[in-house]
């Protein structure tokens, strides 16, 4: 039992010593709008250490489903450019995600597929005929929690590669955009302008959002039609 559950304990214990030592504060756009020119000179005075540094920083946050990946996601555009940035938090989220999945997987997902019965059952495999567009869908689209997304997928019995490579695809677009967001952000810092939430997630980018989700349901609504079709012959 403890050997199936350490994994969720040490994410507990990371949480609780997150919260604990107020670390929240920091992962904050006012954080950032505070020490970004700061920041950034140590960027580029350890070219080697600072972006190791901010994918440890960010895998770890994903892994131990903290909050602040919006605003770690702006901040690696304005300290590392928009390709640079795009590459680091993509690898990093992945990481990150493919650890939580795991331990979610290991500590709950078995026991509860064996207890919950056969409605379970009968979820997962319509899920899984089609993992990779729902998957994908639940990537693109910033309507879920990060970390749900990273934990439901585990109980569902989505493979390791399914949900690694959708991750890893999925979570281009917005990262981009919202790096690019950030790499655009001099001016603003230097001005003293405000940052927030609701300024990255603008109409605009959510829509741009929604539209690369519904594309990749095309296969779902496809193969729905198709099927019904057939039965229809």
């Amino acid at each position: 039992m403890l050997k199936r559950v350490w994994p969720l304990a040490l994410i507990a214990v990371g949480i609780a010593a997150f919260f604990g030592f107020g670390l929240q504060e920091y992962l904050t756009f006012e954080t950032f709008q505070k020490h970004g020119a700061a920041i950034k000179d140590w960027v580029s005075a350890n070219p080697v250490l600072a972006p190791m540094t901010f994918m440890a920083v960010y895998a770890a946050a994903v892994a131990f489903s903290l909050p602040g990946g919006l605003v770690l996601t702006v901040s690696g555009g304005f300290l590392f450019g928009l390709v640079y940035s795009s590459a680091l938090v993509v690898v990093a989220a992945t990481i990150g995600a493919v650890a939580i999945f795991l331990a979610a997987k290991t500590s709950l997902g078995v026991p509860l597929r064996e207890r919950a019965g056969p409605w379970l059952s009968k979820l997962e495999g319509g899920f899984n005929e089609n993992a990779f567009s729902y998957m994908l869908v639940l990537r693109l689209v910033p309507l879920f929690p990060f970390f749900v997304v990273n934990i439901v997928p585990a109980f569902l019995g989505v493979r390791l590669s399914t949900y690694a490579i959708t991750t890893l695809v999925g979570i281009i677009p917005g990262t981009v955009v919202f790096a690019a967001f950030g790499a655009g952000l001099d001016t603003v810092i230097q001005a003293g302008g405000d940052i927030d939430a609701s300024t990255v997630l603008s109409p605009e980018i959510m829509t741009a959002l929604i539209g690369l989700a519904v594309m990749s349901l095309i296969p779902v609504i496809y193969k729905a039609w198709r099927k019904r079709k057939e039965q229809a012959a």
